[in-house]
């Protein structure tokens, strides 16, 4: 039974436990040989970063507007949490001089706690963790197609198969203008249909309004970005379609989709998992080819994704996977005796193994119990000081005595269960 606590942790967060944390290790594992695998090094970036960076966002989108936890420290410095990890990435890589030392720059960032005020609900908090991947200086469709096919390829690794790619280009500084003229044109003639927060994006922001849920029926009949790219954005969303189908990935032309942020230009894609229900979407990214120069640096292309953590745990558990990484603890030394237990324990670790011992000194019973409750392969049962060990077995139910000096051996050596 829980506890009562003086106080509870804030609304829109969640602890972690022990029993819950080996699901975290197995996605970020995962995340981080693919990240590696795929070429991109992993960057760490601080939780706050200057208000005016992190409001390069986008000052008409949702995130700045309502959600961003903005501070002010002792110095009067205006601060704030950072919402998602783009920014903050670049920021990072202009001023640690990677920029400077080749094209392209490939870095990614894991469990990055984001901050969001908003209304918590599944998979929705107001801090998040974020896998992401973001590719400075390469101006092709190849490097969209690189990221899709990553994240893609990582939520087939861990277990997700329901989730399918909306891809769609919103055009660039040259034919955007045009599209957003023609939002402005078709929402204005139904603006009594609209909802409140529309009414304000359509003078602000009108692409924003394909992406309410409240107006979706308008959205459906909507002007197409598709229709209004100039020669180049049209080649490259093109050419990223043919890349997407020769590297064997399922996506779907998504005309509604154009993502949060305002940085975004030409791709936009997300991942949506139908078992989320109306926030169906796991993650994504896209282009954004002139915020590098905004935020000081060069007029270099980039392009990126980021990928809510909970929200994939949400989408494994609605797909029936709750496994996780194997528990910590490999082999349980028990005795009567707590300072033969801990020596042991502390030799079979520095051999290298996964051990642990009972600290309360509790019977044997109570000790093959706690065993159990950690999840140990193995309990080393100690005897006098010059006597074998009896090792048991606790997933075949067998055991047999062992030399105290080749206990170490014994257990590396013992053949892995099917599937462990």
């Amino acid at each position: 039974m829980a506890a009562a606590v003086m106080v509870g942790r804030p609304r829109g967060t969640e602890d972690v436990l022990p029993a819950q944390s080996g699901r975290w290790q197995r996605a970020e594992r995962i995340a981080r040989e693919f990240a590696g695998r795929w070429g991109f090094g992993e960057i760490r970036t601080p939780t706050f970063e200057h208000t005016e960076l992190i409001h390069r966002v986008g000052e008409s989108t949702d995130v700045v507007q309502k959600e961003t936890y903005d501070f002010a420290d002792r110095g009067g410095r205006q601060l704030s949490l950072r919402p998602e990890g783009t920014a903050a990435v670049v920021r990072a890589c202009l001023q640690g001089g990677l920029v400077a030392q080749g094209l392209p720059v490939k870095v990614y960032y894991l469990s990055m706690s984001a901050f969001r005020y908003e209304r918590p609900e599944a998979g929705r908090l107001r801090e998040h963790h974020q896998f992401g991947c973001e590719t400075l200086g390469a101006p092709g469709p190849a490097a969209d197609a690189e990221l899709v096919s990553l994240l893609g390829d990582y939520l087939a690794a861990v277990g997700i198969h329901a989730a399918v790619a909306h891809v769609n280009s919103i055009g660039c500084q040259e034919c955007r203008p045009r599209y957003r003229e023609a939002l402005r044109a078709y929402y204005g003639a139904h603006l009594a249909e609209l909802c409140a927060d529309c009414r304000r994006r359509l003078d602000q922001n009108p692409l924003r309004l394909l992406d309410c849920r409240v107006d979706r029926a308008l959205a459906l009949q909507a002007p197409r970005a598709v229709d209004f790219l100039c020669a180049d954005c049209a080649a490259h969303h093109a050419s990223l379609g043919r890349l997407l189908d020769a590297a064997g990935l399922a996506w779907e032309q998504d005309h509604l989709l154009v993502r949060g942020f305002d940085y975004y230009t030409r791709t936009v894609f997300e991942f949506v998992h139908g078992g989320l229900g109306a926030q169906s979407g796991l993650g994504g990214g896209g282009r954004y080819d002139r915020l590098v120069a905004e935020l000081g640096g060069p007029d270099i292309p980039a392009a990126g994704f980021g990928l809510g953590l909970e929200r994939l745990l949400l989408a494994l558990e609605k797909e029936g996977q709750t496994g996780g990484d194997a528990p910590a603890c490999s082999v349980l030394v028990a005795g009567d005796d707590v300072e033969q237990a801990f020596a042991m324990a502390t030799a079979l670790r520095r051999s290298g193994l996964q051990a642990d011992f009972d600290p309360l000194g509790r019977s044997l019973k109570a000790q093959l119990r706690h065993a159990s409750r950690l999840g140990a392969r193995f309990v080393a049962i100690l005897g006098a000081p010059d006597e074998a060990v009896v090792l048991r077995d606790m997933a075949l139910r067998q055991q047999r005595p062992v030399q105290r000096d080749g206990l170490a051996a014994a257990v590396a050596e013992a053949a892995p269960l099917d599937g462990a």
